[in-house]
């Protein structure tokens, strides 16, 4: 088998996208409902508001809490406002060499990401000449954490073709 480089991307849009600038206020929105609801952040930032949507993210902290070894570091505020103006250039930067992109990329997303609008998914999509997209239905940013069962298959079959 010879070895090609492959590409996933979740949960983003190219540089430049509609609204990814916007980060910012909607992180301060998702943290003001999560204290005014006693709701952990990721419900408002990562689910949708159904039901459907919020039992997922139930379920997904519940995930987390599994893993008891080996865990990540807390992230500090510092990385927070590092990850913030990351994502602001980002959503101020130009997509015009993503054409140019010859590896095969795999495209992932929830269809109603508030944080990254969903729309910039299929625009990402469109302007890598060797894309796969894949939407997630009643899922935000953390559509694969979500949809992981479907998402890890999806992954798999991409890296073996």
């Amino acid at each position: 088998m010879v070895w090609c480089a492959k590409i996933i991307l979740a949960g983003t849009g190219p540089a430049g996208g509609d609204g990814i600038v916007n980060v910012g206020a909607v992180l301060q929105d998702a943290f003001g409902k999560a204290g005014a609801t006693n709701k952990h952040p990721k419900h408002f930032l990562f689910f949708t508001q159904t039901s459907n949507g919020q039992t997922a993210a139930n379920d997904f902290l519940q995930r987390l809490k599994e893993r008891t070894k080996d865990l990540d570091a807390p992230v500090g505020n510092e990385t927070v406002q590092a990850q913030i103006a990351a994502i602001q250039a980002w959503g101020q930067g130009d997509a015009t060499t993503l054409g140019t992109v010859q590896h095969p990329v795999l495209v992932a997303n929830g269809d109603d990401d508030v944080m990254v609008p969903s729309f910039n998914s299929f625009e990402l999509a469109r302007r890598l000449p060797n894309a796969q997209l894949s939407i997630f239905p009643d899922a935000g940013h953390g559509g694969i954490f979500q949809h992981h069962a479907a998402f890890v298959q999806q992954a798999l079959a991409f890296l073996q073709q």
